[in-house]
């Protein structure tokens, strides 16, 4: 069988999946109720008695089998990433990759394997809000030919902790604490930074889980890595490492810290709200893979040590290659029996992807299926249709909680005649561990080239911009200031005081204690002194998908709002209309248009602009209304593009927006544009405001609003 023959093409490989999962939908359209065991109920509103008023009877099966599912409907929520949302998808690569590996998914180009992929926050339980500042899984699955492959990765490429055996040890302290229970998803606590000032290695880290990647603006907008070094094995058997990179095509974006703080009241859902609305909607996220290649003999060419999970390799030394570009385009048809049951391992790898000695992804290949076997109920976690290879199964494993095989024959052993041998090994095919030299004693101890702590955190530093480091020092200031413990405050500043001094004394300053005691010891890393490519400044920027608010009441100028409306429409962008009330407002030449949501239901953190249109009246009405004005205050001081048309720039002038210049914002036919505002009045047509208003949003923000004090600035 030739290879078109096996794929059938494209369309075989990503409809395999949905078929195998199709034997286990259910829908219960147009059916009778039944028991589990096929049994049809009569009722199942009122339990069997002993007359109406009676006891209820042992003797309802119905009862007792209701009940004892809903007894036992949940299972133990991961101990981390137990806030996850996922979706289902597919993979191509562009190109064959046969000349750095074997793995069979990464060769042919009409090939879509299929993915499921998982999204996740870190430190909270289940019930916790979308939008805490943490780090956030990455979990992809790949339903290759060869059998599954998992890429467990995070928004970050580092980690806390370079060795396996300490991660207990930060969960235990990040986690609410155990006296009593708080907080709840969140490091704003004396454990965790306790754990960090004794643990110096948590330095880089930490920079990135307080910089705007700690609160992104959704999972479309974020960045994935592997983190760990992994290899890549070619038909040759000649292996090289290679870092794994997901590069989201509408660019790395973020949420203000005000803005995630408030969602997490108003839309705690906000993020898995926001994938599963994109998906509905036809507008597929789409991320594409890279890899950052680098030969065996350059191992040791570098200032850091390339197996430290604390460090990146920096892009401008090590090129992230782009191979590929995953597409989500299907939401799960049940959150539990996919997102909340799927079962990610490290060690769930293919031929021409292995490992490497980096501590911490040793560890992990252990600890996947230790956390599968008490979470999911035993060694058959693999047969839960989510979890199931397309590629087919053919072992002696047997027997074991929850199995779901029906094996036949009498032989589940190796070697035996009985059954010629089979399964045999597949000496040509199977996996073959790289033949990599080990030697050295056994000892307890760790590289000393891991012993450098601070050089990639002032890396990181020195790639901000002005805006992201004045966030990086209010995050500080939150996160330390909350700790209750002076003597660890203290030695915050004195830790980081090793990576920049002027953050040092900006740290200090926030949280009540004296700026470091010593000048900062220099810690320019030898390979380079910034990377451009860790800047969400440096990012793809665009309005595709974006989501506008239009604020209105009645007497609004119609012609207005359908101008503006039909260009963002055609933008790719999404509009709401926000009045007072729910149901129709009246425009001034009386027609009628649906309100989408009111101020009860909505805010102006949930869009990324705002458009007030004309009309004497509306603005009129609009100038009563608080609540109004308070969402245009919000988006102004979270940096958002603003617009208004003729009257609209009236109720402009009226909120906060009052301190900034609106000069030229009277003249007539003459567009204005000043930090992100975008005003016109009495143009010819609106195809120039649009333009600019799309333009604006486009930016993603406009920091110039920001002051040092993180107020706005007039």
């Amino acid at each position: 069988m030739d290879k078109k023959q096996q794929y059938n093409e494209s369309d075989n490989m990503e409809n395999k999946k949905n078929e195998q999962l199709e034997d286990y939908r259910v829908d219960n359209h147009d059916s009778k109720l039944t028991t589990n065991q096929g049994v049809r109920v009569s009722s199942t509103v009122d339990s069997l008695k002993a007359g109406d008023r009676g006891p209820t009877l042992m003797e309802d099966f119905h009862f007792r089998e209701k009940m004892t599912h809903f007894d036992h409907e949940r299972i133990p929520e991961r101990v981390v990433h137990a806030r996850g949302f996922g979706a289902h998808g597919y993979f191509q690569v562009y190109e064959s990759m046969s000349e750095w590996t074997k793995a069979k998914f990464l060769q042919d180009p009409a090939v879509k394997t299929p993915v499921f992929v998982r999204f996740s926050t870190v430190v909270g339980s289940r019930g916790s809000a979308d939008t805490v500042r943490d780090v956030r899984g990455f979990a992809t699955k790949f339903y290759t030919e060869d059998g599954n492959y998992d890429l467990v990765g995070n928004n970050m490429p580092v980690f806390f902790i370079q060795d396996a055996i300490k991660f207990p040890d930060v969960v235990h302290a990040i986690k609410p604490e155990p006296n009593n229970e708080i907080p709840q998803a969140s490091a704003a606590h004396d454990t965790f930074w306790d754990f960090v000032v004794n643990n110096t290695e948590t330095a880089h880290m930490i920079m990135w889980v307080l910089s705007d990647r700690g609160i992104p603006r959704s999972f479309r907008m974020m960045e994935g890595f592997g983190v760990h070094s992994f290899r890549f094995v070619n038909e040759q058997g000649k292996a090289r490492f290679v870092k794994f990179h997901w590069k989201p095509l509408l660019g790395v974006h973020s949420l203000t810290w005000d803005e995630a703080q408030k969602l997490a009241g108003k839309d705690p859902d906000f993020h898995r709200r926001d994938l599963w609305d994109a998906i509905n909607n036809g507008e597929h996220p789409e991320f594409e893979f890279g890899v950052q290649i680098l030969e065996e003999e350059d191992e040791f060419k570098f200032d850091f040590d390339i197996l430290d999970p604390t460090k990146i390799w920096p892009e401008e030394l090590v090129p992230v290659k782009i191979i590929g570009k995953m597409t989500l385009n299907r939401n799960q048809d049940n959150f539990f029996a996919e997102t909340e049951q799927v079962a990610f391992h490290t060690g769930h790898v293919v031929p021409g992807i292995d490992f490497s000695n980096d501590p911490l992804l040793q560890g992990r290949l252990f600890s996947y299926t230790d956390t599968q076997l008490l979470r999911l109920g035993g060694p058959n976690f693999h047969e839960i249709p989510i979890n199931r290879p397309i590629a087919p199964i053919h072992n002696n494993q047997r027997d074991g909680f929850h199995r779901m095989t029906i094996n036949r024959g009498n032989v589940s052993y190796t070697k035996n005649s009985l059954q010629g041998n089979m399964p045999e090994a597949d000496k040509e095919n199977g996996f073959v561990h790289y033949a990599e030299k080990v030697e050295g004693h056994k000892v307890r101890s760790r590289s000393e080239s891991f012993n450098d702590h601070y050089s990639q955190a002032t890396l990181f530093w020195n790639s901000m911009s002005d805006a992201e480091k004045q966030h990086i020092i209010k995050a500080f200031h939150f996160e330390v200031g909350s700790v209750k413990d002076k003597q660890i405050k203290e030695r915050v500043v004195e830790m980081f005081n090793n990576v920049d001094g002027q953050l040092a004394k900006e740290i200090a300053k926030g949280i009540g204690v004296a700026p470091p005691s010593a000048a900062p010891s220099s810690t320019e890393t030898k390979s380079t002194a910034a990377s451009p490519a860790l800047s969400q400044q440096n990012t793809v920027m665009g309005a595709r998908t974006r989501k506008v608010a239009i604020l209105a009441y009645d007497g609004f100028a119609l012609d207005e709002v359908q101008q503006v409306q039909s260009a963002l429409n055609a933008g790719g962008l999404h509009t709401d209309v926000i009045s007072k009330n729910l149901g129709n407002i009246t425009s001034a030449d009386g027609q009628e248009l649906e309100v989408n949501k009111n101020y009860a239901t909505t805010s102006a953190i949930m869009y990324d602009a705002v458009y007030v249109a004309g009309g004497a009246q509306s603005i009129s009405n609009l100038m009563k209304h608080k609540e109004a004005k308070d969402f245009i205050n919000d988006a102004f001081a979270h940096a958002k593009t603003i617009g208004a048309t003729n009257e609209g720039v009236d109720l402009l002038a009226s909120t906060d927006m009052m301190n900034i210049s609106l000069a030229g914002a009277d003249t007539q036919n003459e567009l204005h544009t000043d930090m992100g505002i975008v005003t016109i009045r009495k143009p010819k047509d609106f195809s120039a405001f649009s333009e600019a208003f799309i333009n604006g949003i486009a930016q993603h923000r406009h920091w110039i609003r920001e002051n040092q004090d993180g107020k706005m600035s007039g």
